[in-house]
């Protein structure tokens, strides 16, 4: 397949299209990507302190990234604390009297 005949999907960021390149079982989830990035692109750039784009990508995704990395943190918190759950209930059906 040439680049040409790659398929592609285009997206709006701060008002501005951009084409890119996905594949069509991707698209949804990339145009979920791109209205959440201009979200968070278009609320750094209403405070005003950011003008150019290229900086208010830069904080979006600084903001995104710690967004996941929060998200991640949670995540692994919540497994551990299964596997825990897992092993004291694991314990206890140990510990119990058999019939």
């Amino acid at each position: 397949m040439t680049d040409d005949t790659r398929p592609t999907t285009e997206i709006t960021l701060l008002g501005r299209a951009y084409v890119i390149a996905c594949p069509p079982d991707e698209q949804a989830e990339l145009n979920r990507a791109a209205r959440y990035l201009d979200r968070a692109m278009h609320g750094i750039h209403s405070r005003g302190k950011v003008l150019g784009a290229e900086k208010i990508a830069i904080m979006a995704a600084l903001n995104i990234t710690h967004e996941l990395l929060n998200a991640l943190d949670e995540r692994r918190e919540g497994d551990e604390s299964l596997v825990r759950l897992s092993e004291r209930l694991e314990q206890a059906l140990n510990d119990a009297p058999r019939r």
